[in-house]
């Protein structure tokens, strides 16, 4: 059984579905409204453990209802939380809205700033056990840099998602042994010298470069329900699969198949596919 860990995010997410992108100061009916789960960090860790694996999360969330929802997500999705702690501010949110042409994401940490390097050192053993590190750049500075200093002295495999490409990347990237990036992501970032960087393409599939070499592996067609979330399944999905074969090409095959089975249904944790659900795409 892979054994990972995600140190980020957890946010309680409003997605809203427009028919288009209002003008300024215009005032505009939506089609819809749906509250899930949410954070990049949480996401992560639900799509690894809808996989097999045995996943700890490490994060912060208010102590008011939506953070008492959010732990539960976690518990129905078997994600051990020892290491999720209760701030004094509200529970991080996500404001989503998507329309026929694209998908836009609001982020108020909230909780989530209040996760340090102190409370990541108290999970200091299950990073050294585990054999995979999840990071993104929904957390401070100082916390995901320990725990990729944590992970590193471990010999702990550490997938780096910078997302959002924040202060958080150069004080992570050296310490990174696989970076995961969307094309707007891959621009700022640019050429650096990490094992296997990884650029998702959306319904074009992915590019894996591993060192000198390019690899283009294409996605399945799906029809498109919602976007929110594709990206995590990604991350987690390809995670659980490159600890298993070690081979970058391969896990991204499995990858993008995740996301693919990720954007066919509503919300970002509850579509966290299976992998019953990867192998019907």
């Amino acid at each position: 059984m892979v054994r990972a860990i995600v140190v980020g995010s957890l946010n309680y997410d409003i997605t809203v579905w427009i028919p288009r992108r209002p003008e300024v100061d215009e005032t505009l009916h939506g089609d819809r409204c749906e509250e899930n789960a949410g954070g990049k960090g949480a996401n992560q860790a639900v799509a690894a453990a809808r996989l097999g694996a045995e996943v700890a999360m490490v994060g912060c969330v208010g102590s008011d209802s939506r953070g008492d929802y959010l732990v539960a997500q976690l518990d129905a999705a078997d994600v051990n939380r020892e290491h999720v702690y209760r701030g004094s501010d509200s529970t991080g949110t996500a404001l989503i809205t998507i329309d026929p042409e694209d998908v836009s994401i609001v982020v108020i940490a909230g909780a989530n700033g209040e996760l340090d390097s102190a409370k990541v050192e108290l999970a200091s053993a299950e990073i050294s056990a585990a054999d995979v590190l999840l990071l993104q750049g929904e957390v401070g500075v100082n916390a995901a840099r320990t725990a990729a200093l944590l992970a590193a002295a471990a010999a702990t495999k550490v997938v780096f998602n910078p997302a959002p490409f924040n202060e958080v990347v150069p004080a992570v990237l050296p310490l990174a042994d696989v970076v995961i990036v969307n094309r707007h992501e891959a621009e700022q970032l640019g050429d650096v010298q990490v094992p296997v960087v990884i650029t998702t393409l959306g319904a074009q599939g992915c590019e894996v470069k591993v060192g000198s070499d390019v690899t283009i592996v294409d996605a399945p067609a799906v029809e498109v329900v919602d976007p929110t979330g594709a990206g995590d399944a990604f991350v987690g999905a390809f995670a659980v699969a490159y600890v298993d074969t070690e081979d970058a090409v391969a896990a991204a095959l499995i990858a993008v198949r995740a996301g693919a089975a990720a954007v066919s249904s509503v919300g970002a944790q509850p579509s966290m596919p299976t992998w019953e659900q990867i192998d019907s795409v």
